[in-house]
């Protein structure tokens, strides 16, 4: 019972607390985005040499460090994305009257680079681990993954909490991305299928067979991935879940453009007439952005 507490909290604070310094970062003047990309990059190569030398490791703190590397890698992606270093060819909103097709070819290419250097670390993290007993580290890059992507249509395709104040003004673009309404078709498959797969990672955890190693690994990853079913209900629930990483926003800064220009982590959904391009043409005042964390990915 002590491991599946420990581990229950161990995933809970390093996910609260990873998702606050990347908003702490994201949130400073693009002057200081070189010296965060220098200090993640080596926060990445830790990670990955981390995730690779436990692999064949089947001990409790082997189980707990490859799961933070794989988070610490996904919160690498998070980081550049948002900091404008990996993003996309297209750097601007969606164009006034842009529907169907065109305009989600529009916003997958705000983000392709970004997309495809995350199936690039999972392939990279597959090879690494292949054949090997500690594959929770490549498991909890993949379950980040998933609920990324989950968290994003979700928002394109419309919710009702988008909390603003998390997305910086240089990205403020990308709200043109966004809808708000008060729910969607996805979101119950979305949170039903989370809330499932975290209930088989806890019933593997519980295993009368399980050894302290796969109990403390199973844990770890059911704990990740109900939290990431706790920030889908974020976005509908009238829950003020952005007092959670105010504290990082202290000392935002003002505007400025990032290094190498910015994209929105989006693929829309097909919008409604007339009110999506009217909500798209909304200045950023007073419309409401996506809060995002590594987890989830809700809008990591």
């Amino acid at each position: 019972m002590h491991l599946v507490l420990a581990a229950v909290a161990f995933s809970t604070f390093l996910w609260w607390f990873s998702t606050g310094v990347i908003f702490f970062l994201n949130s400073r003047s693009p002057r200081t985005f070189a010296w965060s990309m220098a200090g993640g990059t080596l926060v990445l190569t830790g990670a990955v040499y981390g995730l690779w030398a436990t692999a064949g490791q089947e001990t409790v703190g082997a189980a707990f460090l490859a799961f933070s590397c794989g988070l610490l890698i996904w919160g690498w992606h998070t980081m550049s994305y948002y900091m404008g270093v990996v993003t996309g060819p297209r750097r601007a909103r969606c164009p006034a009257g842009c529907s169907g097709r065109r305009r989600f070819v529009h916003a997958l290419a705000t983000s392709i680079h970004h997309e495809l250097a995350i199936v690039v670390t999972a392939a990279l993290l597959f090879y690494m681990t292949w054949g090997q007993p500690n594959r929770f580290g490549l498991w909890t890059f993949l379950a980040l993954w998933a609920m990324h992507v989950s968290a994003k249509l979700n928002v394109f395709l419309g919710v009702r909490n988008l909390n603003a104040e998390f997305i910086p003004e240089r990205l403020q673009y990308l709200t043109s991305y966004f809808r708000e309404r008060p729910m969607n078709l996805l979101f119950p498959f979305s949170v039903t299928g989370g809330t499932a797969l975290a209930i088989l990672l806890a019933h593997s955890a519980a295993a009368a067979e399980a050894t302290s190693f796969s109990t403390a690994g199973f844990t770890l990853l059911a704990s990740l991935v109900a939290l990431a079913v706790v920030e889908h209900w974020f976005m509908v629930l009238p829950i003020p879940a952005d007092a959670l990483w105010r504290w990082s926003l202290k000392h935002r800064t003002g505007t400025g453009d990032a290094p190498g220009g910015q994209g929105t982590d989006a693929l829309p959904a097909e919008p409604e007439t007339g009110a999506t391009n009217r909500a798209a043409e909304m200045p950023p005042t007073g419309k409401r952005a996506a809060l995002r964390s590594p987890v989830g990915s809700a809008s990591a």
